[in-house]
């Protein structure tokens, strides 16, 4: 039966948790295996189907076990005793709820069947085959091609493409932001999304041989003054009456106030720190007062670059804006009629990255409607999608969503939504991802590491620091975007974005250093190497916008950037069509 389910999953483009798919697979009617998974479908409304949703919707399973015939019904019975609740248990519970129990208490005791470690924070991995040969091409979607198994890989769910490749041929890996909140948000799911990110980073800061001598504790910091190392976030940065920058720091034990004086070599370092930056930092003092020496940011360095066999191309695309009367459709145009040219590098392209802002949404802002040509999302998301299916089915794309997309403003933000963009949904070499995403494109044991993130946090950087704002870096976002590899962290302040707190592990932290870091939202392309790692900021598809005239933004539209995955070589193509891109709006 795994077969016909995983044909099924590759039809729908669904990702499920291994005991998911093992409670699928029970089903022996593949009939009923298909209406089980519409049923999925239509109450989910996503792609990805966890444990941990079918465990809050235990009657709907409950309601489908008792329609099977008795085999069937027993073993599915079992497999949902195995997820961490039994069906005779769920009786209970709606009995107890019927007579006035509220709904905050039968969660809580659904997650004592789970235990702790089931609540544990737990990501997606999708991955699939994307193979070329001589005369023929094979794409990849949702799912990869033949050969597919699922396991279950540590914390991970891994639905995994693990087939006979031939040599040089490349794979992906998506790695999902955990987007979708257990239980209602309260004040302390943000003091342990805090707490989580500050562990994080203190094991990437703890690793810095700088910091290895004499690293304590605060609690441990003693009443006589001596030299030691501090890894602390920053919850409060003063400028004292003498110019000298005061901070306090934070860690899981205590606080210290730390002083860096003006003309001190910490000095320039500390005017860049931001409130709720985690920061490592070697100072003298005692528990009242320390006074800095030297800041370490957690920071990002690639020590080897990789390359692969394969002359493959990768493509990175951005900000295309579908919808608004400022589109610029012949040059988007211009860019999909030569992707299927016969151009020698057009042929060698097999993947792609949309970073978000794909539509330009409805009601993102005041009175936008007068600036739309197409005043619907799903209008927008058909237009959209007559491009993606264009795009040769040898390239397998990326798309995240933005701001201006039919998902929440909050990061995390989750898949574009099928409700608004069901076309989407159709493109079989098209794989929705979230905002942020990591993607590994591996070669054999050679991994490619790209993070997706759209970029909403870049304006916030450009104003809290004091460089940025300088070299007008909204000219140059890239030089913004350095700062998020510095600090490991694609949005550190917690007042200048809309996010989402995770108790287990903070999304937003940049555990792994990848190979390329892209975004858009600036509508500026611009390319930086920082300690290794690329960092391409996406261009736009979209001519001057009122609000962009009024501010002072000069966008630079119709350009994608290529990069080659054996040379490192990077390419970048103007596509700009001057009938729109030289006109007067």
């Amino acid at each position: 039966m795994n077969k016909e389910v995983l044909d099924l999953l590759r039809e729908r483009k669904l990702l499920l948790a291994k005991e998911v798919f093992d409670l699928v697979s029970s089903i022996e009617s593949k009939e009923v295996a298909r209406a089980f998974l519409d049923e999925l479908e239509k109450l989910y409304k996503g792609k990805m189907i966890t444990k941990t949703m079918l465990t809050k919707n235990w009657h709907f399973v409950k309601s489908f076990a008792q329609k099977l015939p008795g085999q069937d019904k027993t073993y599915v019975e079992k497999v949902f005793v195995k997820l961490g609740v039994s069906l005779e248990i769920g009786k209970e519970k709606e009995i107890v709820s019927s007579s006035g129990v509220g709904g905050d208490k039968t969660h809580g005791q659904v997650g004592k069947w789970l235990g702790e470690k089931e609540r544990e924070s737990k990501r997606f991995v999708s991955s699939a085959v994307h193979e070329k040969s001589s005369g023929e091409s094979a794409s990849a979607g949702g799912f990869g091609s033949k050969g597919i198994e699922v396991g279950y890989t540590g914390k991970d769910f891994d639905v995994g493409a693990r087939a006979s490749m031939k040599e040089h041929s490349i794979t992906y890996k998506v790695f999902y932001a955990n987007t979708t909140p257990e239980k209602k948000l309260e004040v302390g799911d943000f003091v342990k999304n805090f707490r989580a990110r500050f562990m994080q980073l203190r094991k990437i800061l703890a690793q810095r041989r700088e910091l290895q001598a004499n690293l304590v504790s605060m609690n441990k910091i003693s009443s006589q003054r001596e030299s030691f190392s501090l890894i602390g976030i920053v919850s409060e940065k003063h400028t004292t009456k003498n110019k000298n920058i005061l901070l306090r720091l934070e860690d899981l034990t205590g606080q210290v106030r730390a002083v860096v004086r003006q003309g001190s070599e910490a000095f320039k370092v500390a005017e860049e720190v931001q409130l709720d930056d985690v920061i490592g930092l070697k100072v003298s003092g005692n528990r009242e007062m320390v006074f800095v020496q030297e800041i370490y940011f957690p920071d990002a360095r690639l020590i080897d670059r990789t390359r692969f066999s394969r002359d493959v191309w990768v493509a990175f695309v951005s900000d295309v804006h579908c919808g608004s009367d400022r589109h610029l459709k012949k040059s988007f145009n211009r860019f999909l009629e030569w992707l299927n040219s016969e151009d020698e590098i057009a042929q060698k392209i097999e993947f792609m990255f949309f970073v978000g802002d794909n539509v330009d949404g409805v009601g993102i802002f005041p009175s936008q409607e007068e600036l739309l040509e197409l005043k619907s999302m799903r209008e927008q998301y058909q237009l959209l999608a007559s491009y993606l299916k264009r795009v040769p089915k040898r390239v397998t794309m990326f798309m995240c969503p933005g701001q201006h997309d039919a998902v929440r403003v909050a990061e995390p933000q989750p898949l574009i939504s099928k409700k608004y963009a069901p076309e989407l949904y159709e493109i079989d070499n098209l794989v929705l991802v979230t905002n942020p995403t990591l993607v590994k494109l591996c070669e054999r044991e050679k991994e490619f590491k790209v993070l997706m993130y759209h970029g909403a946090s870049i304006h916030s950087f450009i104003n809290q620091i004091k460089e940025l704002r300088e070299m007008k870096a909204h000219r140059c976002p890239a030089k913004a975007v350095v700062h998020m590899l510095k600090r490991r962290h694609l949005s550190p302040t917690h007042s200048e974005s809309v996010y989402i707190p995770n108790p287990d592990v903070d999304p937003l932290v940049i555990d792994e250093v990848p190979d390329v870091l892209c975004t858009g939202e600036v509508h500026r392309l611009d390319i930086e190497r920082y300690n290794g790692v690329l960092i391409i900021t996406g261009s736009c598809w979209q001519a001057q916008t009122p609000f962009e005239e009024k501010v002072g933004n000069i966008p630079d539209p119709a350009k994608v950037p290529l990069l080659n995955l054996r040379t490192g070589q990077l390419k970048i193509y103007d596509f700009g069509d001057e009938s729109e891109v030289g006109r007067e709006w």
